[in-house]
C-alpha cells in the first residue's frame, strides 16, 4: 500500500525474501510514473483491494499518522498486515517484531528487545538490547538506540541519531537528523542537536 520512495524500498525487501512474492502497488491518490519507477504494477486504488486477488498487505508509507491511518483502517476491513523483513537483517530470536512492520536491510535487533505493530527500522539502524518500540513508530536510517530505550507509540527518530542508554522517548515525539539524546524526550516534543535539546 503506496507508491512514493518507501515504497519502493518495501519492493526491493519483499523481491530479496524468499517466502514473499510483491503482486504489485496499491494507492489512493497513486503517484505519476510509480508502476514503472517501481518495476511492478499498479494495481488500482484502495477500493479496488477487495477485488485483487492476495494473502496481506504491507503499508509502505513513511508518515506514522498516515501510516497509522491506513493500517487502522485495512485491519478494520479485514485485511491481514504482513511484515517486510530484509534477509540481511540480524534480529536475535529473542526479539519481537509486530505485525505489519518494515525492518530495512542492514538493520540489527538486540536480544530481549520489542517493535510494535506497522512500526519501521530503516536501513542500516540498531535497536539494541531490551529497547521496547510501540506501534507506529519509525526508526531512520542510521539510527543507533543503545540498550534500554523507550520509544512511544507513533514517534520518530531522525537519520543518523544516537539515543543513550535507559532514556524514553515519548509517544509521538520527533527526534532530528543527527541528534544525541542523553536524556528522556517528552511526549509530543522535538529535539535536535548534540546534545539534543527541545525545538524552540
Amino acid at each position: 500500500m503506496g507508491s512514493g520512495g518507501h515504497a519502493l524500498v518495501v519492493a526491493d525487501i519483499l523481491a530479496a525474501s524468499p517466502d514473499a512474492v510483491p503482486l504489485g502497488f496499491i494507492d489512493r491518490e497513486p503517484r505519476p510514473g510509480a508502476a514503472e519507477d517501481l518495476g511492478l504494477p499498479l494495481l488500482g486504488s484502495e477500493e479496488d483491494l477487495p477485488a485483487i486477488p492476495h494473502d496481506a498487505v504491507v503499508v509502505a508509507i513513511g508518515d506514522n499518522r498516515v501510516r497509522m491511518a491506513v493500517a487502522d483502517r485495512l485491519v478494520a476491513g479485514g485485511e491481514t498486515l504482513a511484515s517486510a523483513i530484509h534477509p540481511s537483517a540480524v534480529i536475535s530470536p529473542t526479539a519481537s517484531i509486530g505485525p505489519g512492520c518494515v525492518v530495512c536491510a542492514g538493520v540489527v535487533v538486540g536480544p530481549g528487545a520489542t517493535v510494535g505493530r506497522n512500526s519501521i527500522l530503516n536501513t542500516g539502524c540498531t535497536v539494541d538490547h531490551h529497547c521496547a518500540l510501540g506501534e507506529h513508530v519509525h526508526i531512520a536510517p542510521g539510527v543507533n538506540l543503545a540498550g534500554g530505550v523507550t520509544v512511544g507509540h507513533g514517534a520518530f527518530v531522525g537519520i543518523g541519531a544516537s539515543v543513550i542508554p535507559g532514556v524514553t522517548i515519548g509517544e509521538w515525539a520527533v527526534v532530528g537528523a543527527g541528534a544525541a539524546v542523553i536524556r528522556d524526550v517528552g511526549a509530543g516534543r522535538s529535539v535536535v542537536g548534540v546534545p539534543a535539546r527541545e525545538r524552540t
